[in-house]
């Protein structure tokens, strides 16, 4: 909920129409879906190493109990292995990620905001917000003349 109406509230200086709320909504809701993707690439990048320290004690187990070529298999054709092209581990993929079009479209959506709306955020939801409390509150004397009617 919006503490400071006159600044979370407020419409940007420009009046921006429709079109434009749109398209801001939508570059902000892009930069979200990214961000989701970042999240479930964090969650990869902590599966992948689980499983790999899983494999790293099936190693060490398989060696104890003589099973020498098995766990020279985990060893050397499971451990140094990487999740893409057979090189690059989970990190360089959420790395990579990080720092090109996560970064890009943050930096573009930073610009949009910026541009048509004073960087403020969620233009579209608070003009929602305004609307449906502007509703609730003309809806309320009503309420309160029927509860009163009620009681007569």
């Amino acid at each position: 909920m919006a503490t400071d109406e006159d600044e979370a509230d407020a419409e940007p200086e420009t009046a921006l129409t429709d079109s434009e709320i749109e398209a801001l909504h939508e570059v902000e809701l892009g930069l979200e879906w990214l961000q989701r993707a970042q999240g479930c690439l964090l969650e990869f990048h902590h599966a992948t190493g689980h499983g790999m320290d899983h494999l790293d004690d099936a190693e060490r187990l398989l060696r104890a109990n003589g099973h020498e070529a098995l766990a020279d298999a985990v060893r050397t054709e499971l451990l140094p292995h990487g999740v893409v092209d057979g090189d690059r581990w989970s990190y360089d993929v959420l790395e990579d990620f990080q720092g090109t079009l996560l970064a890009e479209t943050a930096a573009l959506e930073a610009r949009v905001r910026r541009e048509l709306a004073d960087g403020r955020r969620h233009v579209p939801e608070r003009r929602q917000e305004r609307r449906w409390k502007e509703r609730a509150d003309r809806a309320r004397p009503k309420a309160t003349e029927r509860a009163s009617s009620d009681d007569e």
